[in-house]
């Protein structure tokens, strides 16, 4: 028995001839010896297209077909990880050769696509019923509430940052010229530790922190930058001091020094830096030093401090008032 394909046009016209005439499927395919399927796809082809001839492909058959595809879907969905060459070697072992290229081109057509995983802090249970209760909590603060919040935090900033990219205009064969490389030293070429503060109306003090961070030494940051900076800012009576749950913020001698100074601490969950509007500005700030290309720790420090200076308050108003979407 032969296929619609393999078939023939003067074959085919006999079909239909034979149709037009009244004969059955089963008699035209007895007669022309074809099978009964056969018979019917030539005849239904001409009765909606007007021809026995096989359409015209757009191009050649995907190799993948529409059942594989839903299940790299699947297998994307329950672990998102895999690689590309994971779900080739997962074919292979199916009995689908395909280059790594074909699955990458499936996926995407699937609206799927390969981006480097966002980091997020590990949440252990507990630690997302305090996130959820603070959100609950705070959801409904109005803006009055946001702007009397003084933000803290503290961050490292390398000296020639670390695990930077960079892009450069170079021809052929010249990507190792001096000009076209980024010069790189062994752990950042040094380091500075940097404690800062923001409100809504602006930055606060930037200080530099000398030596190893510990409760003295942070409740010494806190005495010397604190006040004038609630000043500069402009903040009113009853303004409260975020800062995270680092053991030398929660120690029992930091506690006592800020039950002395009467200073009022807003609560704050566990394992949450993505609510400390803070960290997205040591992202523009790391930016904006490492474009200016410090060649020593001294410039470092003195352009963290003036970059630190040079952000809008409207910037941080923005991440402040977009607390209620995090």
């Amino acid at each position: 028995m032969g296929s619609s394909k393999q078939l023939c046009k003067t074959l085919k016209m006999k079909v239909i001839d034979a149709h037009n005439a009244g004969e059955g499927y089963k008699k035209i395919a007895k007669r022309c010896q074809l099978a009964v399927s056969t018979v019917r796809n030539v005849i239904k082809r001409w009765q909606i297209r007007g021809t026995v001839e096989v359409k015209m492909r757009s191009g050649r058959p995907r190799k993948l077909s529409d059942r594989t595809a839903r299940m790299l879907v699947r297998k994307t969905n329950q672990n998102p990880h895999l690689t590309a060459k994971n779900l080739q070697e997962d074919l292979a072992d199916s009995g689908v050769v395909v280059h790594r290229s074909t699955v990458q081109r499936c996926l995407h057509r699937q609206g799927l696509h390969g981006r480097v995983s966002r980091r997020k802090p590990y949440l252990r249970p507990h630690h997302k019923i305090q996130r959820l209760k603070y959100a609950t909590g705070h959801l409904q603060k109005p803006d009055a509430f946001w702007k009397q919040v003084l933000w803290t935090d503290e961050v490292k900033i390398e000296l020639f940052g670390h695990n930077q990219q960079r892009h450069v205009w170079r021809k052929k064969g010249a990507a190792f010229h001096e000009k076209n490389t980024l010069p790189t030293i062994k752990h950042g070429g040094g380091s500075i530790m940097l404690w800062g503060c923001v409100a809504a109306s602006g930055t606060g003090n930037i200080a530099r922190v000398e030596g190893r961070m510990d409760s003295t030494k942070y409740q010494q940051i806190l005495e010397a930058n604190i006040t004038p900076s609630v000043k500069k800012l402009k903040l009113k009576r009853g303004w409260l001091l975020q800062q995270d749950n680092d053991p030398k913020h929660t120690s029992k001698s930091t506690m006592e020094y800020l039950k002395r100074r009467r200073l009022k601490v807003l609560e704050w969950p566990s394992q949450s830096p993505d609510l400390n509007i803070i960290e997205n500005l040591w992202v523009d700030l790391k930016r904006a030093v490492h474009a200016r290309r410090p060649k020593n720790i001294t410039e470092l420090e003195a352009f963290c401090k003036e970059e630190w200076e040079k952000i809008p308050s409207t910037r941080i108003e923005r991440l402040l008032f977009s607390l209620r979407e995090v």
